[in-house]
């Protein structure tokens, strides 16, 4: 006799590069498991493309394991574009067929995979003139790089440094801060100049030949990706009441000396004392940790669609070569973006400067 039990169909499933255990990049592997559902306030996203960022890989070497902790295996990815294919109940900004993006919160991470269950508030609605490949780049980059100019109060006439402008922050960074008409000065090294003038910046310091904080003085605003040392240089390039806004809390470093607990009790003393360096200088210090905003994803969908905003992806990797794509990231050597292709008609390979 057959139980009901036997007769219930399965779960509907999915191919998925799933965190396995913390470690080096091989800890990635692909599985089947099974696809989410759509909460109340959810929207059920079927992905075309994905993207890796730092933030992915320290996650992977468990150095956030203060913050982030995850039961594994676990599915990673924080960028995501696609196709709605469920909506919840409470959800009225979208319904099934619209193309969108997003970067979901890290507590909801899991775009390294054919399908994502994604907050509605959390979604924006996909540039109308790019790929997924293109609109997968942007969330987290985006997100981080436009909150990181609204911290740092950036109007039109002012001076702004932006560190490492050929990055996934940088580029977007370099990009809108044009947009709003400010005057932008970067550093990379001589081989990304070409790319970082094409994005817009007005003068291009090369790190490698240069020091920034003996060249630039008087500036209104630095964007700090870097951390360290050069986070503590950049003080030198403000003038007196200017805005040091930075997206690095050295969690991984500190974690390595002092371990997972006191690592994270350490960085966030370490956030402390970059806020009092910056009073006592008379200047002002700003940490940002991106926030989660469909709304913010759409007014940047709207500045890609006019052209002030353009995508840079250093090189597009299938789902089954996440392995690689970490590597590449952990490099530090992208130009801009790294894609995951998780469909085969996510947009083609795509690379240097795109979304015209």
């Amino acid at each position: 006799m057959t139980s009901a039990a036997d007769t219930t169909p399965a779960a509907p499933s999915m191919r998925a590069a799933c965190l396995t255990a913390y470690g080096d990049a091989d800890v990635l592997q692909l599985r089947r498991v099974t696809r989410p559902q759509a909460g109340p306030r959810d929207v059920l996203i079927k992905l075309h493309a994905a993207a890796v960022n730092p933030i992915d890989w320290k996650i992977r070497l468990g150095t956030q394991r203060a913050f982030i902790r995850y039961r594994l295996p676990h599915v990673l990815g924080l960028d995501g574009s696609g196709e709605v294919v469920a909506v919840g109940r409470r959800v009225t900004r979208f319904k099934v067929g619209d193309e969108v993006y997003s970067s979901p919160s890290h507590r909801r991470s899991g775009t390294y995979a054919e399908y994502a269950a994604i907050a509605a508030s959390e979604v924006g609605h996909k540039p109308r003139n790019i790929t997924h490949q293109q609109a997968a780049a942007i969330p987290l980059a985006g997100l981080t790089a436009y909150q990181c100019l609204l911290a740092g109060k950036l109007k039109a006439g002012q001076r702004v440094l932006i560190q490492a402008g050929s990055g996934g922050v940088g580029t977007f960074a370099i990009q809108m801060a044009k947009h709003l008409g400010a005057y932008v000065a970067t550093t990379c090294s001589a081989r990304n100049e070409a790319l970082v003038r094409s994005l817009g910046a007005d003068e291009v310091i090369d790190y490698r030949n240069q020091a920034f904080d003996e060249v630039l003085r008087d500036y209104d605003m630095v964007l700090d990706t870097l951390g360290g040392q050069q986070r503590e240089r950049a003080w030198k390039v403000l003038r007196r009441g200017g805005r040091l806004v930075t997206v690095v809390s050295n969690m991984p470093e500190a974690v390595q000396r002092w371990g997972v607990n006191l690592g994270a009790v350490m960085a966030s003393l370490g956030m402390v004392g970059f806020k009092l360096a910056g009073i006592r200088r008379g200047k002002r210090g700003y940490f940002v940790l991106k926030k989660c905003s469909g709304l913010q994803l759409d007014e940047i969908a709207k500045w890609v669609e006019q052209g002030a905003v353009k995508v840079v992806i250093d090189k597009v990797y299938p789902l089954a070569e996440i392995a690689a794509a970490h590597r590449h990231s952990e490099s530090k050597r992208a130009r801009g973006k790294i894609v995951i292709a998780v469909t085969a008609d996510s947009g083609g390979e795509v690379n240097a400067v795109s979304g015209q």
